[in-house]
């Protein structure tokens, strides 16, 4: 009974009375749920030099569980759309003759570890703020598509690297989902003892080349059949659009991608999270 009314008292004056040292020592951050929203980026064949030219936006949400003031596990997810196209790339002149593009909607969900480089204490003012970096894996799912005089199509289906055709039997039709491993840097900093607000850019390493339906080499036109009345078919036009800046370059066997760098993508988001927290009862004695 002692125990039980000493608990009531301290809960008491945290609530009502002004947060001392020892009160602070006596909660405990279980965790935060929160969610996100900033910008993305992708990087892959239509985008060899990195370039931060075509940013999307991106939302996420999330919840992490804390696991003393230093280390924690967080589960995530995210949506955006990513995209690029040759016209941008106007320093090599091969890149921008093949004319190719894509856009894809990505919904990832993945589980990271966190680390913070100070002790974090929300509420606190001696432990309000800390960096902290992250590392994880995760999964996402895919599916690039282009316009082709006004009308969508999804470049999946239609093979356009000789994918699932007699001709290139060793070219099979790509996944639309793919392992992902972010990697992170942030900071965040605690508006009080229930609320967080941060900065962080992930960066998300994949095990896929063809978010962007681009990988290796043409396969050539004439492994594409026409349509019945005899006009070239959508995947025909789409795997090769040279013919729209000039004298046709996607020749059977010639480079067409760089199978040997998969495809990434960065994320670089505020973050708003509510802490989920309890208190630690000191003994009566």
């Amino acid at each position: 009974m002692k125990k039980l009314i000493f608990c009531t008292v301290l809960l008491t004056c945290i609530a009502f009375a002004p947060k001392s040292f020892g009160q602070w020592e006596s909660i405990r951050q279980e965790g935060e749920i929160g969610f996100s929203a900033g910008a993305s980026h992708y990087f892959g064949d239509l985008n060899t030099r990195g370039k931060l030219n075509r940013p999307k936006p991106v939302i996420g949400v999330f919840f992490r569980k804390q696991f003393g003031n230093y280390v924690a596990l967080r589960v995530a997810a995210h949506f955006t759309n990513l995209g690029y196209s040759d016209i941008y790339n106007t320093h090599n002149e091969y890149q921008n003759r093949r004319n190719l593009s894509f856009n894809s909607n990505v919904f990832e969900l993945a589980l990271l570890g966190d680390f913070n480089f100070f002790k974090f204490v929300p509420g606190d003012p001696d432990h309000s703020f800390t960096p902290f970096v992250s590392m994880g894996v995760g999964i996402f799912s895919y599916d690039p598509y282009a316009y082709l005089v006004g009308q969508k199509y999804f470049l999946r289906p239609l093979g356009t690297e000789g994918q699932g055709s007699a001709a290139y039997p060793d070219r099979k039709p790509y996944n639309t989902m793919a392992v992902a491993f972010p990697i992170g840097a942030g900071v965040k900093y605690a508006l009080n003892d229930r609320m967080n607000v941060g900065l962080e850019i992930s960066y998300n390493f994949t095990l896929t080349d063809y978010l962007d339906d681009v990988s290796e080499t043409y396969v050539g036109a004439d492994k594409f059949p026409p349509l019945p009345d005899g006009n070239p078919s959508a995947a025909q036009l789409l795997q090769d659009r040279s013919y729209e800046t000039g004298e046709i370059i996607g020749l059977e066997g010639r480079q067409r991608g760089y199978p040997k760098q998969k495809d990434q993508f960065v994320f670089a988001e505020l973050t708003f999270s509510f802490n989920l927290t309890s208190y630690r009862c000191p003994t009566a004695k």
